[in-house]
């Protein structure tokens, strides 16, 4: 029964891995397919696996598009405020060059009606002027009253008598006494009519000044609508030029923006995208990313498949091999079966006989279980004696100790009931219960144990205060302050306290002096802000003027005459140089008009002219006199030049050099007078025109074009 039991599991079993066995063949057959549709999909996807690499580089780009996308947008609002603000200087400039075209117009206007008034005038006047105008009128008034008083003294006039004085003015001719007085309406119509062209002339004066002041005024207006305009325009420029460099910026941006999405687009075409959408620039980056983290995925997925393919390929391949061995082990255990099944049957019929009707299985089970309770029982009474041995030993060494200990004891005790009886004796008790009558309670031990320990505490606490206070008292004895009783250091506390009250009396007035120099240090903070602008106001004023000049033209007139003076050191160089190769001359650092001289044969010194020889500075004056021959303008030339003595003071080489350059200006057609005593020169100039001193402080003149004049 138990082989054929064995059998029916064995069978169970096989069929049960059999189950086991297409089950793992249906999961290998299920992982096949996933892996088809994985593989499927890396095939279809096969360019996803570009961005393993790739992905990084097309990420910096995207984000260096993102950069200039962000620039570019930012440029835009840019190129749109610069834009407005363009327009807006346009306008205005528009506007102002406008304004200024009106004012124009209209000084022309009032410029023509200035010269037709103008012309009015000059017409009305003709040769004349307005204050001769006034003058022949004041003459004709004149006259007109004083034929008013000649008619009012006719009286008088008839008393007068040519030859006789007349009694008013003493003269002796009556050219009015026999009637003839001029008449007054011919001077009256004279004076009406100069009226007349006075008041024309006036209000026509009066009209072409109402109209200069009217221009001036407009000029003025131009010049500021000009300055306004200029400005405008200046602003116009600088915003145009903003808003091209923002464009050309702009430009450039987007050159690069598309240079560079060509670039990626290049680069992602393998994964299907063509084109990128500038609103994609920040979101594909994120797209590619979960295309790289599905390429992963999958990957992953295709991994583990194939190991779990590997793993059920083997499971089943196992399983197979088991399922075969232990059906071939089947089949012999059912031989070996069939062949203890026939010797069963003889062993069964030798133990009928031997045994009867007994079952050996029960019979074994039921010795087998009185021989277990044999072996507990055994064990359990095992255990007790070992404990019970156990605590035999522990008690054994517990007795032996405590024998040892109360044997101890008994000596102690000896000792000490001794030592008890002794101290009795000592003390004065007659026996151990008159010393334990005479104790005292525990309540009575714990209360003045409790004032030991109070007075204990309070007397360290004295102590130390004790020991404090002695500290103190040596340190202000060290201290030696004064040995005086109070009664003779009250005075001088109360001095002390004056003192002290004065001191911060001053205290308090000097910190309200710190305050008021706290305030007033503001102030000066205050008012050093405004001088530092009133300084930077100065400096550009001073910088204007440093570049302008001076209000009297001084600044100018220097700058010109600097200019002058530079062109003759120039030309006179250019004749010293022919002269002496020991002198250069150049203009003072200091003074733009002052003259140096640099010393050549003294290391290169630069000397004042004030510090030169007599001959010396006769050879500069010749230098700088041959310069300004050679300075000429259209309206001023210079021909002639006369030098009056100085070459006395040169030595014969100079001379010689300096008659030969004289030479050379004769030669290019100058005149060169000389006047010298020096007699080398009378050698040397062949036309002369000599003085020869006379008595009487009078010189006569001979030579060529010299004649007496005869009177």
């Amino acid at each position: 029964n138990f082989a054929k039991e064995k059998l029916v599991k064995d069978s169970e079993k096989i069929d049960s891995k059999n189950k086991t066995l297409k089950k793992e063949h249906e999961k290998l057959n299920t992982q096949n397919k996933n892996l088809k549709n994985v593989s499927k999909y890396q095939k279809e996807h096969m360019a996803d696996e570009w961005l393993v690499s790739g992905l990084a580089l097309v990420e910096e780009q995207f984000n260096s598009l993102i950069v200039i996308q962000k620039e570019i947008a930012q440029k835009k609002i840019d190129k749109k405020n610069a834009g407005d603000i363009l327009k807006e200087a346009e306008a205005k400039y528009e506007n102002f060059k406008y304004q200024a075209q009106l004012k124009k117009e209209k000084i022309n206007e009032i410029l023509k009606k200035l010269e037709l008034e103008k012309s009015a005038l000059n017409k009305l006047l003709g040769e004349r002027l307005p204050r001769e105008l006034r003058t022949k009128k004041e003459t004709l008034l004149r006259e007109m009253a004083f034929l008013t008083k000649i008619s009012e003294l006719e009286e008088h006039r008839s008393k007068l008598v040519d030859g006789t004085p007349c009694p008013l003015c003493g003269a002796e001719e009556h050219p009015y006494a026999s009637g003839n007085i001029p008449k007054k309406d011919n001077t009256e119509k004279e004076i009406e009519t100069l009226t007349e062209e006075i008041d024309k002339v006036e209000k026509s004066e009066d009209l072409i000044k109402a109209l200069e002041e009217q221009a001036l005024t407009f000029r003025n207006n131009l010049t500021d609508s000009e300055k306004l305009e200029a400005k405008a325009e200046s602003d116009k420029n600088a915003a145009a030029k903003s808003f091209l460099d923002i464009d050309n910026s702009l430009v450039k941006e987007r050159t690069v923006f598309e240079n560079l999405k060509l670039s990626v687009t290049s680069k992602l075409k393998p994964l299907g995208i063509t084109e990128i959408d500038d609103f994609e620039i920040l979101s594909l980056p994120e797209k590619l990313k979960k295309r790289l983290l599905t390429w992963h995925e999958y990957i992953d997925k295709a991994l583990k498949i194939e190991q779990q393919i590997n793993v059920l390929a083997s499971e089943v391949a196992r399983l197979d091999a088991i399922i075969k061995t232990e059906n071939s082990s089947l089949k012999e255990k059912q031989k070996s079966l069939q062949i203890l099944e026939n010797e069963l049957i003889i062993e069964l019929e030798k133990r009928t006989e031997l045994y009867g009707d007994k079952i050996p299985d029960h019979e074994e089970l039921h010795l087998n279980n009185k021989i277990t309770n044999c072996e507990l029982a055994e064990k359990t009474a095992r255990s007790i004696l070992n404990k019970i041995e156990q605590n035999l030993i522990s008690a054994n060494s517990n007795v032996n100790l405590l024998e040892d200990r109360i044997s101890n004891r008994k000596i102690e005790l000896e000792k000490l009931n001794i030592d008890f009886e002794t101290e009795l004796k000592n003390t004065g008790f007659l026996d151990e219960k008159s010393f334990i009558e005479a104790r005292l309670s525990a309540d009575e031990i714990n209360s003045l144990k409790k004032k030991a320990k109070y007075l204990d505490d309070t007397l360290i606490d004295l102590t130390a205060r004790q020991n404090d206070r002695i500290k103190r008292l040596n340190t202000e004895i060290e201290k030696k302050l004064t040995y005086k009783t109070t009664d003779e250091l009250l005075p001088r506390f109360t001095e002390l306290e004056n003192i002290l009250k004065q001191l911060r009396e001053s205290i308090s007035f000097i910190r309200h002096r710190l305050g008021e120099n706290t305030l007033a240090k503001e102030r000066l903070k205050e008012k050093k802000t405004v001088i530092e602008e009133y300084k930077i106001e100065y400096n550009r004023w001073n910088r204007l003027n440093n570049l302008i000049g001076s209000a009297n033209g001084k600044k100018y007139r220097t700058f010109a005459q600097g200019l002058t003076f530079m062109l003759l050191i120039s030309h006179a160089n250019s004749q010293l140089e022919k002269m002496s190769d020991r002198y250069i001359l150049i203009s003072d650092n200091n003074e733009s008009l002052e003259l140096n001289v640099i010393d050549s044969y003294q290391g290169g010194e630069i000397r004042s002219t004030k510090n030169l020889s007599g001959g010396e500075s006769f050879i500069i004056s010749l230098t700088l006199a041959l310069g300004l021959s050679r300075m000429a303008s259209r309206n001023v030339k210079v021909d002639t030049l006369f030098l009056d003595e100085g070459f006395g003071t040169l030595d014969e080489e100079t001379l010689e050099t300096a008659l030969e350059t004289l030479a050379s200006l004769h030669h290019d057609g100058k005149l060169i007078g000389i006047i010298s005593h020096v007699p080398k020169l009378k050698e040397r100039i062949s036309t002369q025109i000599n003085v020869t001193p006379q008595t009487g402080g009078k010189s006569i003149l001979t030579g060529p074009g010299c004649q007496k004049v005869i009177q």
